[in-house]
């Protein structure tokens, strides 16, 4: 799926589909707190569907996950994953169905949905810039958060106490996603092209969680990853999870323990795809 960035950077185009979704509110998340922790949100759809002027992205969707879920969006390159991923963070219109997010309706409340979540390795929309550094990322992230995403009275603090929470805030986002500045080539002065995939990964996810997000949406997880690596990205994201955040990941296939939905195509004569939420992998 083509993406493509509008030069107002308030919209993002499919150009498959020819559907445009809003990009603004990221920096706004409602779940905040002096530690860091959130309480994750809980997401439930009732046949989603998304269709676009070239036929459906996806189709059918029925999903319940509690708070702190690890969801896993499963299927073939090309099914509708990354369409359904955007449509439960707030950022596509559903055409069809109904979803809710912390209880916020889709696509009513889509605003509010998007300011409570985050997006991570998403191409065309949460791209990592192969030219900056680790800091340079983790700084400007930080500065976005702080201008757009916090509030008038935490503009007002002193120089000092913005510094030392713009710290704290980076290095907790760090701690959560595992990425140890000091062991990469040359600290935090390491530039992203030089990055294995897992550790563009884990800074990923570490820009997101700068924002606190309830909901936080990965795309591609286990991408071109090793066998290693892939059991390590899952790790990853399930410890984002278990620490309260629920997380939505797509993937080829999903692992055991997460609840799983499908979007491969389905076998009705028109050709539609559709998708299928299962039982949690490995459970009855």
């Amino acid at each position: 799926m083509a993406l493509t960035i509008r030069s107002d950077q308030r919209f993002c185009l499919d150009s498959k589909f020819g559907l445009a979704f809003a990009l603004t509110s990221q920096f706004k998340n409602s779940s905040r707190n002096g530690g860091g922790t959130v309480a994750g949100a809980g997401v439930v759809a009732d046949n989603l569907g998304l269709s676009g002027p070239r036929g459906w992205a996806f189709r059918g969707v029925d999903l319940a996950a509690e708070p702190g879920s690890l969801i896993a969006v499963a299927g073939p390159s090309g099914s509708g994953r990354t369409c359904l991923l955007l449509a439960l963070t707030g950022r596509m219109r559903p055409t069809e169905g109904t979803a809710a997010v912390d209880g916020l309706k889709l696509p009513r409340q889509m605003a509010a949905v998007r300011r409570i979540s985050g997006l991570a390795h998403v191409p065309g929309v949460s791209d990592l810039d192969p030219a900056l550094t680790v800091g340079e990322h983790l700084h400007e992230r930080a500065l976005l958060q702080s201008r757009f995403g916090d509030s008038l009275r935490g503009l007002l603090r002193p120089r000092a106490e913005r510094a030392t929470e713009t710290r704290r805030r980076i290095d907790t986002a760090l701690g959560a996603a595992g990425l140890d500045r000091e062991a990469l080539p040359k600290g935090s002065r390491t530039a992203v092209r030089d990055l294995e995939r897992i550790e563009a990964l884990r800074l990923s996810v570490a820009l997101a969680l700068i924002g606190r997000p309830r909901l936080l949406g990965v795309d591609d997880a286990d991408l071109k990853l090793s066998d290693a690596e892939r059991t390590e990205a899952w790790s990853l994201l399930r410890s984002v999870a278990e620490a309260g955040t629920t997380v939505v990941a797509v993937c080829s296939e999903a692992p055991e323990g997460a609840v799983a939905v499908s979007t491969a195509a389905g076998s009705t004569t028109e050709g539609k795809e559709t998708a299928h939420a299962l039982a949690p992998t490995g459970r009855t």
